[in-house]
């Protein structure tokens, strides 16, 4: 099996959702959460804070640099993720076409490099 990355992006301008809309999301992931469980294909998941939360940590050089905000200034970043495990690309998209309707949003799938033998 595959470990596939799927990623909720949220879009600069775009409004959130709030108050009875939101909690109708969260209990729709909820759900889809569960399922991903029920299936034994979830291996770890969750929401991110806003963007405005993020650090940047640079330790290339000599010493580290530590940043407050976001490494680069986007209008689109991540605000939540699921990682899971499926047998091929097709069986993921299908996921992720469930994990967009729950979560009303749209969602980017990747998969993992495979571990060095």
């Amino acid at each position: 099996m595959t470990q596939y990355m799927m990623s909720v992006h949220t879009v600069e301008g775009e409004a959130m959702p709030t108050g009875d809309d939101m909690q109708r999301m969260y209990d729709q992931v909820d759900v889809f959460n569960q399922k991903l469980v029920n299936e034994g294909i979830w291996v770890f998941g969750g929401g991110l804070e806003p963007i405005e939360t993020a650090t940047t940590v640079d330790a290339t050089g000599g010493e580290p640099i530590i940043t407050d905000g976001p490494f680069a200034e986007a209008k689109e970043w991540i605000g939540g993720f699921w990682v899971i495990e499926a047998p091929d690309l097709d069986a993921a998209l299908k996921l992720a076409a469930e994990a967009s309707a729950a979560c009303e949003g749209k969602v980017e799938v990747r998969p993992f490099q495979p571990e060095p033998a």
